[in-house]
C-alpha cells in the first residue's frame, strides 16, 4: 500500500497524520492561524511528494433534499448544476448525489445537495498544499465518511443516527437504509458534560426528523453513540430506550482494535482517517484545477510502474534465453556424449567382424546402384502397355511384328573392332538414367483394301492415338499406300482384292 498523508481540518486546527505500511502515525496539529500556517508549511516540505487526502469536519457543511425531475444526459446534468449554483453560490466545494426515485407521482429523482457553505474554513490549508506542489487527492466530508463508518460498525437499519464525538464537537449523522440524509455538528465546551449533551441532542434530532417527515410516527429509530471507554457508563445510565429509540454504545477502544489502531483516542477523528486511507473513495468535494498535481503524481507514478513492468518482462525474457541456452548446451553435450558412445560401438563391433574382400563403402555403392538398377532398368512391359490401349481403341489393327530395343549410342571404338557383339554400357541398364526405349510395330489393316481412305484413316488414328502421350515420338516408316508426291501411284480399278492385306510399319521412340 502506497504512502499517504492525511489531514483532518477543523475551525481552528489542522490534524496531520502519515499513513505507512498500513499505519496511522502520531497526529501533529497545526493552528488555524498565521504561525500554524508557517509551521503546516513546513512540515509539508518533508512531504511535499506524498499524495494528501483532506477531510472538512466543519459545522458549515450543508444539506438538503430536493425533488427533480427525472431527466437524463446532458439535459439532466445542466438541471442539477444550475440548482447547484442557486442553492451554493458563494463556495465551490458543492455537490449532488442522487438517492433514488420517488415511489408514486411522476417517480422523480431523489437528491441530496451539500456543501461547505464556507470555503474559508478550507482555502488557506488548500493553498498551502498548492503552494508546495503537494499532490492533493481528494476532499471528503466528515459526514460521508461517517457513512463507511456505519457499514463497519452497525448492521443496516431503516432508521440509524450516529453519534461521535469529534475534534471539533458533536457529530450527528441520520442514515436512512444505509443513505445519508442529514448530518450536524455542534460544538461542545470544555465543560460540556458528553453524556448530558448527547442525550439532549439524541431529543432535539428526533424532534427534527420527525417536524422534517423523514422519520414517520412510529418509527423506531436506532441510535449508536461512538464514545470514549470511561463516557459509557454514564451515557447508558442517561440514555434510554423507548417505544420510538434504542440506543446501542461502542467505545472507541474497540471501534479502533477494529480499524487496526495502535494508539488509543478519546475523539473518532482518526476511525474515519483509517477509512479514507484504507478505501480511498472519490473526492467528495470536486477540487477542479487544485487536483493538478495528484494527476501529474499519478501520471509520474503510472510511467514508473510501466517502466518497472518493462524492466521486469525484459528480465524475464533475458532469464528464459538464459535458461534456454544453458538447456540447448546440456542437450549438445548430451548428443555429443551420444554420437562418441555411438562410434565407439561402431568401431568396437566392426573390429570384431572378419576381414572382407572389400571394404564398407563399396557394398554402399554396390546397395545403392542395385537399388537404382531395380528403379530403373529397362524393360518393355510400360511400352506394350501403351501400344495396348491403342490397339484396344483400334480394332481394325492386327499386329504381325513387334521389335523392341533400346535407342543408345554406339560403343566408343566399336567401328573399328572386329567383335560384333556390342559391349553394354551403363546407359543401356538405367544408369544414372532411365535409356529411351525403341519398338518396332509392324502390322496390316483388316479393312476392305478397295475402300484405302478408310485404311489410312485406321493407320491414322492409331498414330494420333500413341502421339497423345508426351513421353513418346511416333515415326511411320511404311504406309498401306504410298501417297508421297514423288511416287508413282498404279494398279487396276474393278479386279479382286488381293490375298495380302495392306501393312504398315511405325517406330515408337519412349523416354520412360
Amino acid at each position: 500500500m502506497l504512502p499517504k498523508q492525511l489531514f483532518y481540518v477543523t475551525q481552528d486546527q489542522l490534524c496531520a497524520c502519515q499513513w505507512r505500511r498500513g499505519r496511522l502515525g502520531e497526529p501533529v496539529r497545526f493552528g488555524a492561524d498565521a504561525a500554524g500556517l508557517a509551521a503546516f508549511g513546513a512540515y509539508l516540505d518533508a512531504h511535499a511528494d506524498t499524495p494528501a487526502y483532506l477531510v472538512a469536519d466543519l459545522v458549515e457543511e450543508d444539506f438538503q433534499r430536493l425533488s427533480l425531475p427525472h431527466v437524463g444526459g446532458r439535459a439532466g446534468r445542466g438541471l442539477v448544476a444550475r440548482r447547484l449554483r442557486q442553492l451554493y453560490r458563494d463556495t465551490p466545494y458543492r455537490q449532488a448525489r442522487v438517492q433514488g426515485r420517488e415511489v408514486a407521482g411522476r417517480r422523480d429523482d431523489l437528491w441530496l445537495f451539500s456543501a461547505l457553505t464556507n470555503p474559508a474554513s478550507v482555502q488557506p490549508w488548500v493553498d498551502a498544499l498548492e503552494q508546495r506542489r503537494v499532490p492533493l487527492a481528494a476532499l471528503y466530508s466528515a459526514a460521508f465518511l461517517s457513512q463507511l463508518l456505519v457499514r463497519r460498525l452497525a448492521a443496516p437499519q431503516p432508521h440509524l443516527l450516529l453519534i461521535t464525538r469529534q475534534s471539533g464537537g458533536l457529530r450527528q449523522s441520520y442514515f436512512q437504509a444505509g443513505a445519508l440524509k442529514f448530518s450536524r455538528l455542534t460544538e461542545l465546551a470544555e465543560h460540556d458534560d458528553l453524556a448530558t449533551h448527547t442525550a439532549a441532542e439524541t431529543a432535539r434530532m428526533q424532534q427534527f426528523l420527525t417536524s422534517t417527515r423523514l422519520l414517520g410516527r412510529g418509527d423506531l429509530l436506532r441510535v449508536l453513540v461512538v464514545a470514549p471507554a470511561d463516557s459509557v457508563a454514564a451515557l447508558e445510565s442517561l440514555c434510554f430506550d423507548g417505544h420510538e429509540t434504542a440506543f446501542d454504545f461502542i467505545d472507541l477502544d474497540s471501534a479502533g482494535a477494529r480499524f487496526k489502531l495502535a494508539q488509543p483516542s478519546v475523539v473518532s477523528d482518526q476511525l474515519l482517517l483509517a477509512l479514507a486511507a484504507r478505501q480511498t473513495p472519490p473526492s467528495h468535494y470536486p477540487l477542479g484545477s487544485q487536483a493538478r498535481f495528484h494527476r501529474l503524481w499519478s501520471t509520474r507514478m503510472s510511467l514508473y510502474a510501466a517502466s518497472a513492468a518493462l524492466a521486469c518482462g525484459a528480465l524475464l525474457w533475458v532469464g528464459a534465453d538464459l535458461w534456454q541456452l544453458g538447456q540447448d548446451e546440456a542437450s549438445e553435450a548430451r548428443m555429443r556424449r551420444e554420437a562418441a558412445d555411438y562410434t565407439r560401438r561402431y568401431q568396437a563391433i566392426m573390429t570384431s567382424l572378419p576381414p572382407t574382400a572389400t571394404r564398407t563403402a563399396n557394398m554402399k555403392a554396390a546397395v545403392q546402384l542395385d537399388s537404382m538398377l531395380r528403379a530403373q532398368a529397362p524393360e518393355p512391359a510400360p511400352l506394350m502397355a501403351l501400344l495396348s490401349d491403342a490397339l484396344e481403341r483400334n480394332p481394325a489393327i492386327n499386329l504381325m511384328a513387334l521389335e523392341w530395343s533400346l535407342a543408345q549410342p554406339p560403343a566408343a571404338g566399336a567401328a573399328g573392332s572386329s567383335d560384333t557383339t556390342a559391349p553394354v554400357t551403363a546407359s543401356s541398364l538405367g544408369i544414372p538414367q532411365p535409356p529411351i526405349q525403341a519398338l518396332v510395330v509392324e502390322g496390316d489393316v483388316g479393312a476392305p483394301t478397295a475402300s484405302y481412305r478408310s485404311v489410312l484413316e485406321s493407320v491414322n488414328r492409331l498414330v494420333l492415338d500413341l502421339r497423345a502421350h508426351p513421353q513418346l515420338a511416333v515415326e511411320v516408316v511404311a504406309t498401306p499406300l504410298d501417297v508421297r508426291p514423288d511416287v508413282r501411284l498404279t494398279g487396276k480399278a474393278g479386279l479382286n482384292e488381293p490375298a495380302d492385306k495392306p501393312k504398315f510399319i511405325l517406330k515408337l521412340s519412349w523416354r520412360p
